[in-house]
């Protein structure tokens, strides 16, 4: 804001019909907005003219601030120091002319020769977010990371300016509402992150849509971590669901398995953010145990078609998906007669409604109904009953999303906490100096760097193995990670839960993030595997897998 007041200023507008309040040393004008306040006229009256950011955050958070700044600030105080705009980097020279420093020997000094196999020191990128200890990954705070270059910093940036502008302070409006906007998923697509959400190298063939602080050919599995780890710092499980659930987990399939002339002539709109795709797996009473579901396809005569029937369960984004990639089975019991189909919603025969569930509310949830759906053989997602292995394929994509955003989470309940802390007081001092405080908030941190330094490993033998590689090697190893992050993600919204007190019980308010992540936590501990089928999935895969390695006992 361009205008500046003084404190006297301010305190001349301290009327019903007239009222300013100061907050952090900006000026706002609240006169119209009082029929609006949550919290009734009265309470504003009270501090009309004069400085309320005191009482401003006994009650709220920054997201309510972010969200009526635009609209009711008008300005600054004439004490408040202006922030000056961010040094640009320097431009690097062009690869070419960069001078090459060569080690120089002087008379009477032993001076070590980096020998051929010497790598450049890589520098710590710059510090960047709050800087609360844990609250995020610690390369966000300047610390080295062999994984992370300019270019995530460049991405986190990006994204972490739209989230906050445009989701963060509409996620409760829109959760309470049980729905997102069409607009914000149409922006997923149009700012080129759906593209690269798929667990592949980023597919310019199939969208003319780029991110742009990234090169698509630079694009990496890290990038896609970023992405969804920014969106989850809204906390809100059924944001990031309503935005990549049923994307990231329903397109990968077709997008590797699928035939080239269906690819073609789908993924474009889906990209896009024009067209919607889920994954319909689950069934009424088919969960983690995929082999055995029912829904059935059978292949007509001319061996042109099959015809479908079934039940689909907690399906997410059906409610609004045009595609579905579905579980059925086409061929004997188990594992072997599984095959994967893309059905589309105008071929007829597919009905869906929503579900009411305890959490994740703004994420579409959905009992699917196909009648006698016919589908064409060209719709058929890798081979017949050989579907099982494009789902297990899958499921590693699937687990390692739900782990990043389970670890987001859990910072988030660590961050709100921390701040909180610092803020409310309790028995003469602040909660941040009651010892029991600082030791909940050093338990939840000690899971949380210990999950996510595991992701990242996980995440670099991923960027580096071969895609069949990888589902053998890592399968038991990201089960057990998924369980790992999912305990995390509990015991810190829990935690935080009670540090918070009565605030976390109340749906708005400083505590709505913390209320509202404990309502996602169960459905974390189910999707994607059980945590008991996750940890006896963890040992089994990875002892058969070190049997075949050579494992010596």
């Amino acid at each position: 804001m361009s205008q500046t007041f003084s404190t006297s200023d301010v305190s001349s507008h301290n009327k019903p019909d007239n009222l300013w309040i100061i907050v952090d040393e900006d000026v706002y004008d609240l006169s119209k907005f009082q029929d609006e306040h949550p919290g009734g006229k009265k309470i504003l009256q009270r501090v009309a003219g004069k400085d309320a950011s005191k009482q401003f955050w006994k009650y709220h958070n920054e997201s309510i601030l972010r969200k009526y700044q635009g609209q009711l600030q008008i300005g600054s105080l004439d004490t408040k120091k202006q922030t000056a705009p961010p040094t640009p980097p320097a431009t690097p020279p062009p690869a070419g002319e960069r001078e090459i420093v060569k080690p120089q020997a002087e008379s009477g000094t032993v001076a070590p020769v980096p020998g051929k196999d010497a790598k450049e020191q890589s520098e710590s990128l710059d510090p960047y977010g709050d800087l609360v200890p844990f609250a995020d990954p610690s390369w966000y705070q300047s610390y080295h990371s062999p994984y992370f270059n300019e270019s995530h910093a460049a991405l986190r940036a990006e994204v972490r300016q739209w989230v906050e502008s445009e989701i963060e302070p509409n996620v409760t409006e829109w959760d309470e509402g049980k729905n997102l906007p069409d607009s914000i998923y149409k922006q997923m697509g149009e700012r080129g992150y759906l593209a690269g959400l798929m667990g592949m190298h980023y597919p310019t063939h199939l969208t003319d849509r780029r991110v742009k602080s990234v090169a698509p050919e630079k694009w990496d599995l890290f990038h896609e971590l970023l992405v969804t780890d920014e969106i989850s710092r809204a906390g809100s499980g059924g944001l990031v669901w309503g935005l990549i659930g049923g994307f990231g987990i329903g397109c990968p399939p077709v997008a590797k398995f699928g035939k080239k002339a269906l690819v073609d002539r789908i993924m474009p709109g889906i990209l896009s953010g024009d067209k919607r795709i889920c994954l319909a797996i689950t069934e009424p009473d088919a969960g983690s145990d995929v082999a055995n579901l029912t829904c059935e396809a059978k292949l007509t005569e001319d061996g042109k078609h099959y015809i479908v029937n079934g039940e689909k369960k907690w399906i997410t984004n059906g409610i609004w998906s045009e595609y579905f990639t579905t579980a059925v089975r086409t061929g004997k019991e188990g594992m072997n007669g599984v095959s994967v189909l893309l059905i589309e919603r105008n071929f007829g025969g597919v009905s869906t409604r929503r579900m009411d569930c305890q959490g994740v509310w703004s994420s579409g949830t959905t009992y699917v109904t196909f009648e006698d759906v016919k589908v064409p053989v060209e719709n058929l997602i890798g081979k017949e009953n050989q579907g099982f292995k494009v789902l297990m394929t899958n499921f590693n994509h699937e687990r390692i999303g739900i782990i990043i955003q389970c670890l987001r989470f859990s910072r988030v309940c660590f961050e709100e906490s921390i701040k909180y802390a610092h803020k409310r007081q309790t028995f003469g001092k602040k909660l941040i100096d009651h010892p029991v405080i600082r030791l909940k908030l050093a338990h939840m941190a000690r899971q949380i760097e210990a999950s996510y330094n595991w992701l990242e490993n996980v995440i670099y033998q991923c960027e580096k193995m071969h895609e069949t590689e990888a589902m053998l090697k890592l399968g038991g190893a990201i089960a057990g990670l998924k369980a790992q992050a999912t305990t995390t993600f509990e015991f810190c919204a829990r935690e935080a839960s009670q540090i918070f007190g009565g605030l976390s019980y109340t749906r708005g308010g400083q505590g709505a993030k913390v209320e509202r992540l404990y309502r996602d936590v169960r459905v974390y501990a189910i999707a994607g595997g059980s945590e008991e089928i996750m940890l006896d999935l963890s040992m089994r895969q990875s002892l058969r897998v070190h049997k075949a390695l050579g494992m010596k006992l």
